[in-house]
């Protein structure tokens, strides 16, 4: 047994701090059981346990000093009466580095001791504006667990670093993370015995033979109480998580990728826990994001911490009065708008709902200057895109909830059959509305994010809350790319037209107006007649035209003016084009409904049913092509 001595400690920073000399040790205590640390020799086995004295007690904290360990040889937990505690504050987890997809038998989790020492090679911080960004949601497993991923490192950190040339070739600005902190992913039997448990799952209880409702189930996802401070040990190839997380940050960052981490903390989490945590990642692993979900979470002291005033902070909402009063605003803009609002109002428009030309009009504009705003069409939540195009209900028999789970409100359309279909028409018109999807998208003022798989048809099969499938349903599957590879390379397009032209991602909100007396305002609507537009609740069409007077290619250059129509009727419409100025000609550069290019020799254009068609105001000399379009 190796001598030790227990010094006077200190009661910040919580958890085991090391140092030259010893180890700080920290952890809080709010009843009068008598609390401690046990310490485990990993080679011979031997457990001591160490009594934190009520000299050591400051408030609710107990800590103190120890020498005469090493790091290297040993492993922690801490403990309150007769229970052994995980340190919520571990840094590193031991225990759980093999991921499992049922529970066989309980395992024992231990803290493990922490020394920062990584090259960084002299890695920036990217600090890219939301308006300049294209986000892309993943779960780490499920990106390149399926056998067509072609990588190494299959369902890992590693595994995203080698998709990383492909997420180039895409376009991507920033990847989210599902939650990759270290959980568990089985829920323990006697979780699902206590009375916490059924009343939280109560409704699925009132089901009448609902299957293995006692069982353990699988959270694959990992939204649920975790441990917080440490890399998922199962995410990383080469059994060190801290190093493996780091790598891929940094390798991300030296190709202009972003790293956003999705955090989700229950009610019952402290909010000064919650701070702590995201300052960890900030400062330890460099994120340069943070998705906040949960409940009770202290969004206006996150959004007012210094340290966060360059990392991206993203929600539901804010009170920005709070945050940025008498009219401060940011000098770099790092709050965003996570709302489902954009997803729903325009799935309904994609779908030929009635009276959705409002909503439609404010999505595609809606810009705030002091907040960030992230569309999406579809997220992990929810059907894919594929599927959003493919089944009006959801099939998620698979879950073993008898489809009880899950949201009901989809909006989706199936075209006309429900699932797979051989009928070349519905797959048209499936492979139509998948590109006016990505058109919305693309051409909103906001943040676009697209969810991992979309670009090339993934599909769940109609499931639409994978939550427990660690299988081909929730696994990407990278064939797909082949079969629908004319779709993906219309998704790059869409994201490189994005990028190239300014005037579709302004830093600051259209006006609608000729605010700089340039003889044509910002942003303009239009349908059968130029510059009107009839916004009755029967109508499903308008078109609008971008001024790229406003904006800038470069230093000297004026982006193009850029003329949109969007026809969600089942009808074909004609649209009137406005007149451009001498030696310039509209130019169809893409047509969601076929592949031709076109020189518009007159003044309107005949819009398709259910599709999108997109001008370019150009100097006439020949035709030429979208960017990046074979």
């Amino acid at each position: 047994m190796v001598q030790i001595k227990i010094k006077k400690g200190q009661p910040y920073p919580l958890g085991a701090t090391v140092k030259n000399s010893g180890i700080n040790f920290s952890m809080v205590n709010s009843s009068d059981e008598e609390c401690g640390l046990i310490l485990y020799h990993k080679q011979s086995g031997d457990i001591q346990r160490l009594v934190f004295e009520k000299k050591h007690r400051i408030g609710n904290i107990s800590c103190f000093f120890v020498e005469g360990i090493c790091v290297d040889d040993y492993e922690y937990n801490f403990f309150i009466g007769e229970k052994q505690i995980v340190d919520p504050y571990a840094k590193c987890i031991l225990g759980n580095e093999v991921w499992r997809r049922a529970e066989k038998e309980p395992i024992t989790m231990r803290s493990g001791f922490y020394q920062s020492q990584f090259d960084w090679q002299k890695m920036k911080t990217l600090h890219i504006p939301y308006h300049e960004s294209i986000m892309y949601c993943l779960h780490v497993r499920s990106f390149t667990m399926h056998a067509s991923s072609k990588v190494r490192n299959k369902g890992t950190f590693e595994g995203l670093v080698e998709k990383i040339p492909y997420l180039k070739e895409l376009g991507i600005t920033a990847v989210e993370l599902m939650p990759a902190y270290e959980f568990e992913e089985c829920e323990q039997e006697k979780e699902r015995n206590t009375i916490e448990y059924q009343v939280k799952h109560f409704d699925k209880l009132l089901v009448d033979e609902v299957s293995d409702v006692s069982n353990v189930k699988l959270n694959y996802w990992g939204y649920k109480e975790a441990y917080y401070f440490a890399p998922k040990a199962s995410y990383s190839a080469n059994g060190n998580p801290i190093q493996s997380f780091k790598t891929m940050v940094r390798e991300f960052h030296k190709n202009g990728i972003e790293v956003i981490m999705q955090f989700y903390f229950p009610e019952n989490i402290k909010q000064g826990y919650i701070l702590e945590i995201l300052k960890h990642w900030v400062l330890e692993y460099r994120i340069d994001g943070i998705h906040l979900k949960g409940g009770r979470l202290p969004v206006t002291l996150l959004a007012t911490e210094p340290l966060f005033a360059n990392t991206k902070l993203m929600c539901e909402d804010f009170s920005l009065a709070e945050i940025y009063p008498e009219q401060e605003s940011p000098i770099y803009k790092n709050l965003g708008y996570y709302r489902d609002d954009f997803m729903y109002d325009t799935r309904k428009f994609l779908k030929g709902d009635a009276d959705m030309l409002k909503g439609f009009r404010y999505h595609m504009k809606n810009h705030n200057p002091k907040c960030g705003v992230i569309n999406y069409i579809t997220n992990y939540y929810g059907f894919t895109l594929n599927d959003l195009v493919s089944y009006d209900k959801k099939h998620n028999e698979a879950n073993g909830e008898r489809n009880q789970d899950g949201t009901d409100y989809n909006y989706s359309w199936n075209c006309g059959i429900e699932g797979p279909t051989r009928k070349a028409a519905i797959l048209k018109l499936r492979r139509k509305q998948m590109k006016n999807a990505i058109c919305f998208l693309m051409t909103a003022q906001g943040t676009p994010l697209l969810l991992a798989g979309d670009e090339f048809g993934n599909s769940q099969g109609g499931n639409n809350n994978c939550y427990c499938l660690d299988n081909d349903t929730s696994w990407i599957d990278w064939r797909l790319m082949k079969k629908n590879r004319e779709f993906f390379e219309f998704v790059k397009r869409m994201i490189l037209f994005r990028k190239t032209h300014s005037i579709l991602h302004t830093p600051e909100e259209l006006t609608m107006t000729d605010r700089l007396g340039l003889g044509c305002p910002d942003l303009s609507y239009h349908t059968e007649e130029a510059w009107k537009v009839d916004l009755s609740n029967y109508n499903r069409h308008i078109a609008m035209m971008y001024f790229g007077g406003y904006a800038r290619k470069d230093k000297r250059t004026a982006d193009d003016t850029i003329y949109i129509a969007y026809n969600m009727h089942w009808e074909t419409h004609y649209f009137a084009l406005p007149s451009l100025p001498g030696g310039y000609r509209w130019e169809v550069v893409e047509d969601t409904d076929s592949v031709n290019d076109e020189l518009v020799a007159s003044n309107q254009i005949e819009v398709k049913p259910r599709s999108v068609k997109m001008l370019i105001g150009r100097k006439y000399k020949k035709v030429r092509r979208m960017a990046g379009k074979k």
